[in-house]
């Protein structure tokens, strides 16, 4: 195996289109495949072949990477790639899943022969575009070779979690991180909306507690897409977000934890998801803390 290697690219939103101009970038032959073509085709400007269909996009490939919107979704998608894969490719999969969908799908690769890795991502729109993503990766040591060289195209670095991708070890990881992730959104949100129904300047807020311990760089910059209007386009969508935050307490369930933080913080993104703003950034939540009339 050499480093230049035949990618495929299966789901190119916001986080798989940036992944794929990356690997192009770093001298990989890249074929992309979107549900919705015409999200995918300005991936050809980079020099990525577009294929019609998942079975086109993963033929003589060396490496595929899965990045849709769940994990019944890369199941399907990849049932579909079936024909056309070879055993013993290696699948990168780097969609942020449930734990038991992880272990489904460990069991679809096992089932045709590919070699699985459990690779979730941190980082949004901004690091994905720069190739600054953290991967969360966990595989068969015998078998990163392969897939270093993808990893090392689309993220800074690559946090090994496990030799065993079926047990999701990097799934469970990416859960963690993403809990926090949604609670500080959340929390964000909460202190913005009670500013304004009290009559609090934000920047008394945040000058009250600028330097101290309860000041934070996710607090600022989330605060200035709701303050400044700059959802979109979104780096996390809010859609996505809900999706999260139920796997999450799903997670939480298995494990026979209580997550009621998270709980409500999927239903605030249903919420706003309900009032228009699914397809904004999931900052947006703060609108779910008032009617729609009163939101603005």
């Amino acid at each position: 195996m050499t480093d230049t290697l035949t990618v495929s690219v299966l789901g190119t939103g916001i986080m798989g289109a940036a992944m794929a101009r990356n690997l192009a970038r770093a001298g990989h032959s890249v074929r992309a495949w979107n549900r919705t073509r015409a999200k995918a085709e300005p991936l050809a400007e980079e020099g990525a072949r577009i294929a019609d269909t998942p079975a086109e996009a993963v033929e003589g490939a060396d490496v595929v990477l899965t990045m849709l919107h769940d994990g019944p979704a890369v199941a399907e998608v990849m049932r579909q790639a079936a024909p056309a894969l070879r055993p013993g490719t290696a699948w990168v999969q780097s969609t942020t899943v449930g734990v038991d969908a992880v272990e489904a799908l460990a069991a679809l690769a096992a089932e045709y022969g590919l070699v699985f890795f459990d690779a979730p991502v941190l980082g949004t729109r901004q690091p994905a575009e720069a190739g600054r993503l953290t991967v969360l990766a966990a595989g068969p040591t015998d078998g990163r070779t392969a897939v270093t060289p993808v990893l090392d195209a689309v993220g800074a670095r690559t946090v090994w979690t496990g030799e065993d991708g079926a047990d999701g070890a990097a799934t469970r990881l990416k859960l963690v991180a993403n809990s926090w992730v949604i609670a500080a959104t959340t929390a964000t949100g909460e202190a913005l909306a009670l500013s304004k129904a009290l009559g609090v300047n934000p920047q008394d807020f945040f000058d009250a507690i600028g330097g101290g311990p309860l000041d934070m760089g996710y607090l600022r910059a989330k605060s200035a897409l709701i303050l400044d209007g700059g959802l979109e386009p979104a780096s996390f969508a809010v859609t996505t977000a809900e999706k999260d935050a139920r796997l999450i307490v799903e997670a939480g369930q298995r494990y026979g934890v209580r997550l009621d933080g998270a709980a409500a913080s999927a239903d605030r993104f249903a919420r706003a998801a309900a009032q228009g703003h699914g397809h904004e950034d999931m900052a947006a939540a703060y609108f779910a803390s008032f009617e729609p009339d009163e939101s603005r």
